[in-house]
């Protein structure tokens, strides 16, 4: 009887440890808004709400994954050739419940390549910023440049401060997001912030995301809404008022924010916030397939 007991035990602990890493439950916290839009399944489970901060309207997706390095995907433009509307991006990953957009990139419009890249600027033309650009493990770019952006791993979403591209690359991540250098926000406590980044200061549409452990992330989209939205020092200070999150990342924002959902048993994708202009790539979650 003590073995069959030890047994259910072990059963029941399974799902916690057979990823080879504790699963961390869903997060409950004190922040907590009438849900805009729910979905709940056995491996994702997201939660949209929205309400208003100093007066511009917010969308807050708390979101919980089982397995984060299967269940958070990549998809993109045509590497130099185009960008692409985000629900085009979001079509090309099947299962796609939720999606945002990711990184910002050059175009002849936003031409402000750095001057340490080598080659010309017209080289970097559509494709996503960042000394490092890794998309389903397969390295596009590779500078001998400090990155700073997120990489997806196997235990989850990182952000890197600064790091070498072969360090990041010791990592083996699957996917990469990056935006401008000073877009790492928050780490273990420190605002990363420069005081005086006027992109910082400017009050402006927002996609941010954090990190809570490997298995929760919160998803912020700010809009226009009301006023000309947030500062990112704002962000800063309303994720760190509610919230206690390992970092905090600036994705592109402005014309390039968006939000998409699908209600649950749906297959289509709606427009929560953003989603009309074109973008380079995309951060989307998945249910894991039934059959794992």
């Amino acid at each position: 009887m003590r073995r069959f007991f030890a047994l259910l035990l072990c059963l029941a602990l399974l799902p916690l440890f057979a990823l080879g890493e504790e699963v961390f439950p869903p997060r409950e916290y004190a922040f907590d808004h009438k849900a805009y839009r729910e979905y709940d399944s056995e491996t994702l489970k997201y939660k949209i709400e929205t309400f208003l901060v100093q007066g511009v309207r917010c969308y807050l997706t708390k979101v919980w994954v089982q397995d984060p390095a299967r269940q958070i995907r990549k998809a993109t433009s045509d590497w130099k050739k185009n960008i692409q509307l985000p629900k085009n991006m979001a079509a090309k990953i099947p299962g796609a419940a939720l999606a945002i957009n990711g990184s910002g990139y050059w175009n002849p419009t936003y031409r402000d390549v750095p001057g340490d890249y080598p080659g010309e600027v017209s080289d970097y033309y559509y494709t996503p910023w960042g000394s490092l650009t890794v998309t389903d493990g397969e390295v596009y770019r590779q500078l001998d440049l400090p990155y700073y952006g997120l990489t997806l791993e196997a235990d989850g979403l990182h952000m890197y401060t600064g790091q070498a591209p072969a360090e990041v690359l010791a990592a083996n991540p699957s996917q990469t997001w990056s935006f401008r250098n000073y877009c790492p926000m928050w780490q273990d406590g420190q605002d990363l912030l420069p005081a005086d980044w006027s992109f910082a200061a400017a009050k402006a549409r927002r996609t941010v995301i954090g990190r809570v452990d490997r298995n929760n992330y919160l998803l912020l989209n700010v809009t226009n809404e009301g006023r000309a939205g947030l500062t990112l020092h704002e962000v800063n200070d309303f994720f760190q008022e509610y919230f206690q999150v390992e970092w905090l990342y600036d994705l592109d924002g402005g014309p390039s924010s968006a939000l998409l959902a699908r209600k649950q048993g749906a297959k289509k994708l709606n427009a929560i916030m953003g989603g009309a202009a074109k973008d380079i790539d995309i951060m989307a979650f998945v249910e894991l397939p039934a059959e794992e």
